[in-house]
């Protein structure tokens, strides 16, 4: 089975949950803009959402808010001592981060790294989230036993519409047989509420984007249109 996703008085996430990850798209200020409106609506949906911010954003974005579960982009397996220009885990726990995204495939780590980087996720508690590609990777990651994986085709990142085969299916399935604790979320290509329920029908325990919604013009609109669809798929509430 592997180890827990996380400390039972640590941080959690329930399922269904939504993954709303600005990257580099938005600026400082637009960026809390967006997490103060994902928070409205987190709250009003009664739903879990890992909303990702820069890291210099991670402080305003953690006073700001009180129901995302607000998520690093990345940091390094350091501790505190050398290590100019890296990201000392200690810090983003400090700032208000409850976990960090890894391994995303604009910014791949390395097996040894990766494994090395959550193992000092989990020294100061922070939730564990790794992104996988291919069918080999997502089941190599999973022997890991992150908190959550996001399973997502590179070739579909940024793009307009999701795999169209039976990728979220299988990478669902292949993370489950390796370790069923782990929780899923489908992504890459989401840009609608019929993307996000399609990835829940096909077994993920969570979905969510960037481009499909900072791009989007009417961020309330299609925030709402992936909640919506989150709380048709189950009643959110208890933990995965």
């Amino acid at each position: 089975m592997g180890t827990q996703r996380h400390d039972p008085k640590g941080p959690t996430i329930k399922c269904p949950f939504l993954i709303v990850n600005p990257k580099a798209y938005l600026g400082s200020a637009d960026t809390v803009r967006l997490a103060a409106l994902t928070d409205e609506l987190a709250e009003q949906f009664d739903i879990d959402v890992v909303f990702t911010a820069q890291h210099v954003d991670l402080r305003v974005v953690a006073e700001k808010t009180t129901r995302l579960i607000v998520t690093a982009q990345h940091m390094d397996p350091i501790v505190k001592g050398r290590g100019m220009g890296h990201i000392l885990p200690e810090s983003l726990v400090e700032a208000g981060a409850r976990a960090v995204v890894l391994n995303h495939a604009e910014h791949q780590l390395s097996l040894a790294v990766l494994a090395e980087t959550m193992r000092r996720a989990r020294e100061v508690g922070l939730l564990t989230i790794v992104c996988a590609d291919s069918d080999a990777e997502c089941r190599a990651i999973a022997t890991m036993s992150p908190d959550v994986m996001i399973c997502e085709p590179a070739a579909n990142i940024a793009a307009d519409q999701m795999d169209v085969g039976d990728y979220a299916e299988r990478t669902t399935r292949i993370v489950k047989q390796v370790n069923p604790a782990i929780l899923v979320g489908q992504g890459a290509g989401v840009t609608t509420g019929a993307d996000v329920a399609r990835v829940l029908r096909l077994g993920a325990d969570g979905s969510g984007g960037t481009s499909g919604i900072v791009r989007h013009p009417d961020w309330r609109g299609i925030l709402t249109e992936m909640l919506t669809a989150i709380k048709q798929h189950a009643t959110p509430g208890e933990a995965c």
